[in-house]
């Protein structure tokens, strides 16, 4: 998964604030702070995390972040990840 991450770093420079260097945001990070921000409703911050990397690296970090969730969530409760993702979604059972 390292080398598919790689590919969706975000922009090639840092960017600067006060006078200081800041890293720049992985895909990873994009995705966690805009799902955060969806699930808040926060248009501000769901704008913030798109600008962070392209958008096929978000769409990729999305999606990386729903299947460990899922996966999370199917272990706690003892369940399928099909069952759970289902429910998730309010689809009857498969």
């Amino acid at each position: 998964m390292r080398k598919y991450a790689s590919r969706f770093r975000t922009s090639p420079r840092p960017a600067a604030t006060g006078g200081r260097e800041r890293r720049p945001h992985n895909l990873f990070e994009a995705a966690a702070a805009y799902v955060a921000a969806r699930a808040e409703d926060d248009q501000d911050g769901i704008d913030e995390a798109s600008a962070w990397v392209s958008p096929e690296a978000l769409s990729f970090g999305v999606s990386e972040l729903a299947c460990r969730a899922v996966i999370a969530l199917a272990r706690e409760r003892d369940e399928s990840p099909r069952t759970v993702a289902r429910d998730l979604l309010g689809l009857p059972a498969a």
